[in-house]
């Protein structure tokens, strides 16, 4: 999806919060591009007095978006408390953005600021800090956004894509696959392995393809027991939806992984995302590591 199809929802607030250069200010960006009336660094402790003011002037159903995180010193710690269930008026959506401490260093450096926490220390001080102080608001986020292998215009794909198609009541499924040698995705719910399917790799044919192609895919879905596997996990991830809904959560993402993530992982992501769509559920594939090889 692009912001040229997309269009915000009525009468939401997403809460954008998470690691220093993990991508808030792109993320700000494409909300503000999808219509939602942003405010960057905003003290939690203001955020209702901002819906309050937006209601008034632009109406209950102006979507809104504000990115709150560690600059604001002890204000921050009352975040949670200003998103309790209704406190707002609205639905709200609590998004964390993270990444790998070493991409994050690296994003640092190259815009060449340090850390908010950082004091007299190192760099790394202060994402260790960072860490802490956001432990426990991870763990109550709406929707985690590991932003360690997107660029930019991947980052702000994905935020199109959660929050610039109408409101509903779904839940957003989102399938990742990925290979095992380049390490687990850190935001996942659900964790499939696809490792006991024998590995087109050693297939000469098959080698260069990818799990994109009808060729592996038909070579992968023939395999004794690959059939069993996709349909059982299509139940499971169907079978949770309306306890995920019933608890709050409209984002379920699930993590395929095989040795490379080149051939089985897509291939099964595909097949997932292909059938969880048939049952009417708003399911996407994203390939983590599709061309690393």
């Amino acid at each position: 999806m692009t912001t040229e199809d997309a269009t915000a929802k009525p009468g939401e607030l997403v809460v954008v919060t998470g690691m220093t250069g993990a991508g808030r200010s792109t993320a700000a960006k494409e909300l503000e591009d999808l219509g939602y009336y942003v405010i960057d660094n905003l003290p939690p402790e203001l955020i209702k007095e901002v819906i309050r003011l937006v209601d008034r002037s632009r109406g209950p159903d102006h979507p809104v978006a504000v990115v709150t995180d560690v600059r604001s010193g002890a204000f921050f710690g009352s975040l949670a408390e200003n998103l309790a269930q209704g406190a707002t008026g609205r639905h709200a959506t609590l998004v964390f953005l993270e990444a790998s401490d070493e991409v994050l260093v690296r994003r640092q450096e190259a815009a060449r600021r340090p850390h908010p926490l950082q004091g007299a220390g190192r760099l790394l001080d202060g994402l260790q800090r960072e860490r802490e102080v956001l432990a426990g608001l991870r763990g109550d986020a709406d929707l985690v956004i590991d932003t360690t292998d997107f660029n930019v215009h991947q980052l702000t794909d994905r935020i199109a894509a959660e929050f610039g198609t109408p409101l509903t009541v779904q839940l957003k499924v989102s399938v990742v696959s990925f290979g095992f040698k380049y390490g687990i995705p850190v935001d996942t719910d659900f964790l499939a392995d696809m490792r006991f399917l024998p590995n087109p790799h050693w297939i000469p044919e098959l080698r260069p393809r990818t799990g994109l192609d009808r060729e592996v895919a038909d070579y992968v879905l023939g395999q004794p027991g690959a059939e069993e596997f996709v349909q059982r996990w299509v139940d499971l991830i169907a079978g949770v939806a309306d306890g995920y809904l019933r608890q709050g959560k409209r984002f379920a993402q699930v993590a395929i992984g095989c040795t490379g993530g080149k051939h089985r992982s897509v291939t099964v992501t595909q097949e997932v995302v292909r059938r969880l769509q048939g049952r009417g559920i708003e399911a996407r594939a994203y390939h983590r590591d599709l061309g690393r090889e």
